[in-house]
């Protein structure tokens, strides 16, 4: 647990900053950078703070006061506002989720029609397929696949939804 040099609340490691619709790319964004940097356990809850008395604390504090100035940084400004006497990573990272990864049905709808309604057009097979891709993907994190929670697992559920979802990605191709 330290800081490198050049890290630094205002370094732009995570564009664009948290608005009411991007959560789930700002998140996943985020979570890359905490990871390159090291510090991806002060929002997950792995890194615990340690007693006030421990040898360990204030670099423990330092790294969780960077992470918290990170994540403050790196939102609109009303969401900061909401969190800005927020003091511990966790804390702030379960009330972001809570308010802004709720799947959103007209933004699901949105992507639906989205995908559905794209045509080639003058773009090359290479662009319209990156395109329908990124919906795609935008898509899966609103409707994750489910897991099976059989002891033995006979449905296949998991298969025949992954099925479902390739079959319709080809008919949209």
């Amino acid at each position: 647990m330290c800081l490198h040099p050049n890290e630094n609340p205002t370094t732009p490691f995570v564009s664009p900053v948290l608005d009411s619709g991007n959560y789930h790319s700002w998140s996943r964004s985020m979570l890359t950078a905490l990871s390159a940097k090291n510090k991806l356990e002060f929002v997950d809850g792995t890194a615990t703070q340690p007693a006030k008395t421990d040898s360990t604390f204030l670099a423990w504090n330092q790294c969780n006061n960077m992470v918290v100035l990170w994540l403050v940084h790196f939102v609109f400004v009303p969401i900061r506002q909401s969190i800005a006497w927020m003091d511990k990573n966790v804390q702030i990272w379960n009330d972001l989720k809570t308010r802004y990864s709720q799947g959103d049905l007209s933004r699901i709808s949105d992507l639906q029609m989205e995908a559905s309604s794209l045509n080639q057009g003058e773009l090359s097979i290479i662009d319209y397929f990156t395109k329908l891709s990124i919906i795609w993907d935008e898509l899966e994190n609103f409707i994750p696949e489910p897991i099976c929670i059989c002891k033995n697992c006979t449905c296949n559920i998991s298969s025949i939804v992954s099925q479902q979802k390739r079959e319709d990605q080809d008919m949209q191709f």
